[in-house]
């Protein structure tokens, strides 16, 4: 079978270790590595040590990111393979060990890499990623709340949308520093609210115990927390997502797809659609 890359190194990657196999001309030679930042850096200079030029690996979960991070910045041509298809190539034998099989698999060409977005794509994907996972926190830090004030039995939910809006908020503080007038409490109502005050005052009769103000003051303090670093991470994807402008004003102009979720799909999948052959290719892709 021909041969394409003559040095060549592969990688079977896990949470504490690595098996790290590389064959040359001179022959074969496996090593195993912890995973700590220095080892990998031993690991690195392992694979220069022997003019690899290409580096593929198996890993599950996050793992492989430092050590491609590593391997791509010293232009080692990392790829990350499919375990799925490494173990349809046949011929694999059970005594032959996974970062050997995936050596003699790249040094004939029959392994092919998965798609990873470049390091800036990949530091934007984490960030909006991250606000999310914030995102979704808040709505559980509300649902949270909702469930105290159901505990005491204030049903400000049935007749406000959104409890932790501006009326609702100031309602909420009130409450914790004791009032229990609801005509007073009612009076904080704003907009749309204001015609409802009569269904306010029914809905704030509940009887709330020390404990449960105690919970809402930390649940709303946490929740501006929340909303605090959300406009930070805001502010930092805001300056990520400035060369894509102009792709903004495209994705904005879909119906239904707004500023986040524009920011969401460049993040997720890029601006470079030559390297999907067809729009199912991406949809296979982004899963």
């Amino acid at each position: 079978m021909e041969v394409l890359h003559e040095r060549c190194c592969g990688l079977d990657v896990h949470k504490k270790s690595i098996t790290a196999c590389i064959i040359t001309p001179k022959g074969k030679e496996i090593r195993t590595f912890a995973t700590m930042t220095r080892n990998l850096i031993e690991l690195v200079d392992w694979v220069k040590s022997n003019r690899c030029s290409h580096v593929a690996m198996e890993s599950t979960g996050d793992y492989w990111k430092p050590i491609y991070n590593l391997l791509e910045l010293e232009d080692l041509q990392p790829m990350v393979v499919n375990a799925q298809h490494i173990k349809a190539v046949p011929g694999r034998k059970t005594d032959v060990k996974d970062a050997e099989w995936i050596t003699r698999l790249l040094r004939h060409g029959l392994v092919q890499g998965s798609f990873i977005p470049n390091r800036e794509q990949r530091e934007l994907r984490e960030i909006v990623r991250y606000r999310r996972s914030i995102i979704e926190e808040r709505t559980r830090e509300v649902n949270r709340l909702q469930k105290v004030l159901e505990g005491g039995n204030i049903k400000l939910s049935s007749v406000a949308s959104n409890v932790s809006g501006v009326s609702g908020r100031n309602m909420l503080e009130t409450m914790i520093k004791g009032e229990k007038d609801t005509s007073i409490l009612a009076d904080f109502a704003q907009k749309k609210l204001k015609v409802k005050k009569e269904q306010l005052k029914l809905a704030l009769e509940g009887r709330l115990g020390a404990h449960q103000l105690y919970m809402i003051e930390k649940q709303l303090a946490h929740i501006d927390y929340i909303n605090e670093l959300m406009s930070e991470l805001d502010a930092e994807i805001e300056k990520r997502i400035t060369p894509f402008t102009e792709d903004m004003k495209l994705l904005d102009s879909i119906l239904g797809v707004g500023k986040r979720t524009a920011e969401q799909i460049i993040a997720e999948v890029g601006t470079e659609m030559s390297r999907f052959p067809t729009p199912g290719h991406l949809c296979s892709w982004q899963g």
